[in-house]
């Protein structure tokens, strides 16, 4: 509901035998497998909207890389709806091997050169390379002020993708004749947090790895002379893979593609699976399913589960209604365990752009956003089905819509997820305690009924309702001790990522004293607080 946006989706493909087609790319004609990467983005459009690009690669021109990118959705990037000039350009980019990527920023500007992939250009063919980066480094910081120490190295960007570019690139200088894995050796002794890379060289090596924790997802496929990897199963499957292709690149492990072949190798040891939540809450196609959990089920799970834990009197005038699109699986199986109506009582515009509404105030882009059914929601019970309550501020300006427009009886909201009560520091836009609604309303780190009737009244809800903790693996589908659940539970699962919360939670602590010294000496003599 508050515009969570997640760092990015990667994409790979490669033809591995120039002599044996596929009937899985465009004319079956080998130098064309590049063109497989638009659509495949498109499917994970979802995981960034900001920016997209690809690289290929093509021993045939002088170019043997070469990159395509810009601010943009994917089918405005690659031109996909006029026709001739995604043609053209998919002819002037054709190559047997590309790595593609959606963005969304974390951290950087919206501008073209914060786009990815990222293409190092070098004389040497070995040491001229390109890659996309889905995930964020916790320890960006000390990493970037390790790097501009030298007075020799200069960053352009403020960005983790350009810190990855030179530590690539200095690898790659410091150790020549270096493998790939020993390359991806190296970078995990470095690095923390969550890092999946797609990567292509001018020799047309490539590889995919995904970090030792796994914290996002990766999936790969190959049949016959086609290999292709995704952050999501969906973009490997609308290829025309068959479900039983399709594996997931282990935490610690990469496909490494050279010479036509295709290995699988470990480059890390896994302290332990530490998979996001998230994903499977929010951010996945609800079409994908990877590391063993179906996105779609999981939803449906959620709602089964907070339709165990309703409370609010069940009649003629109860409805359930989605706030789209994420949420609509939990509320319609959170619907039908009740046994009342799942409508759409709340309709998305979904072809506002981002930078028509940017400039508006919130009230007005809900407004733009939303539209309430007064044929659906007038004098009714609403139970109003969210995944999950960032900031609150975009839920609190549509709860006043569905009032005064919708004409809702009553309101009661209900969450398919826990309080969201720490920062993300692997990918997710949300950095700060104090910017997250539920630490300014908990005393703890566990929910009480009164905390929840304070947080309605807030946001000018009946009733509010979050999903337990304890609740999620079980509803995801994965063992607890599988999944990173650090911005509900606050354990962290990796060090930086534990220094960076202590670090923020003393700031937090320390700005709420401040708030509470300001609010006693301001206050009547009476009320003030006196200390013995």
């Amino acid at each position: 509901m508050d515009e969570l946006f997640h760092e990015c989706g990667i994409a790979a493909v490669a033809h591995l035998d120039k002599n044996s087609p596929s009937p899985l790319v465009p004319d079956q004609d080998p130098s064309q497998t590049s063109r497989l990467i638009p659509g495949m983005l498109l499917d994970m459009q979802n995981r960034g909207q900001l920016a997209a690009g690809f690289t290929t690669y093509n021993p045939d021109r002088k170019q043997l890389i070469d990159t395509h990118k810009d601010v943009g959705g994917v089918a405005e990037v690659f031109r996909m709806n006029h026709q001739a000039e995604y043609m053209n350009l998919m002819q002037e980019y054709a190559g047997y091997a590309a790595i593609g990527h959606v963005r969304y920023a974390t951290c950087g500007k919206d501008d073209r050169s914060y786009a990815q992939p990222f293409e190092r250009h070098h004389i040497a063919r070995s040491k001229w390379f390109s890659f996309v980066f889905n995930g964020q480094l916790a320890n960006y910081r000390e990493l970037r002020e390790e790097i501009l120490q030298s007075t020799d190295f200069h960053l352009t960007r403020e960005t983790d993708t350009e810190v990855l570019n030179h530590l690539i690139s200095q690898e790659l200088s410091d150790n020549p004749g270096i493998s790939h894995l020993e390359l991806l050796n190296s970078l995990a002794n470095r690095l923390d947090g969550s890092w999946n890379l797609a990567y292509l060289d001018a020799n047309g090596k490539a590889f995919v790895s995904r970090d030792p924790r796994g914290i996002r997802p990766l999936c790969y496929a190959v049949e016959g002379s086609l290999f292709a990897a995704a952050s999501e199963s969906v973009a490997l499957t609308h290829l025309g893979f068959s479900e039983d292709s399709v594996c997931n690149v282990e935490p610690g492990h990469a496909v490494f593609i050279e010479d036509g072949r295709i290995e699988v190798k470990k480059y890390a040891e896994s302290p332990r699976k530490a998979h996001c939540f998230f994903e499977w809450i929010y951010f996945a196609n609800a079409a994908s399913h990877f590391d063993d959990a179906g996105v779609y089920l999981s939803r449906k799970r959620l709602g089964e589960e907070l339709a165990r834990r309703e409370t609010v009197p069940i009649d003629d005038d109860t409805i359930v209604v989605p706030v789209p699109d994420t949420a609509k699986a939990a509320a319609d199986s959170m619907a039908f365990e009740l046994k009342v109506p799942s409508l759409e009582g709340l309709i998305r515009n979904r072809y506002i752009g981002r930078t028509f509404i940017e400039g508006s105030n919130r009230a007005d882009k809900v407004r733009m956003k939303y539209t309430p059914l007064p044929e659906i929601l007038d004098g009714k019970r609403v139970l109003l089905v969210d995944d999950s309550i960032v900031r609150a501020t975009t839920l609190k300006a549509l709860l006043k819509l569905l009032r005064k427009r919708g004409k809702a009886k009553e309101i009661h909201v209900r969450i398919a997820c826990p309080p969201i009560i720490a920062p993300c520091y692997y990918g997710i836009d949300m950095s700060t305690i104090d910017e997250l609604f539920a630490p300014r309303n908990m005393a703890g780190t566990v929910i009480t009924p009164e905390e929840e009737q304070q947080m309605a009244d807030l946001i000018g809800a009946d009733s509010l309702r979050y999903l337990p903790v304890e609740a999620l693996a079980e509803c995801v589908g994965l063992p607890r001790k599988n999944l990173c659940q650090a911005c509900v539970d606050t354990v962290y699962p990796t060090p930086a990522g534990e220094a960076m919360f202590t670090r923020a939670r003393a700031e937090f602590e320390k700005g709420n004293a401040a708030c509470e010294r300001v609010f006693d000496a301001t206050a009547e003599p009476s009320q003030q607080t006196v200390t013995p």
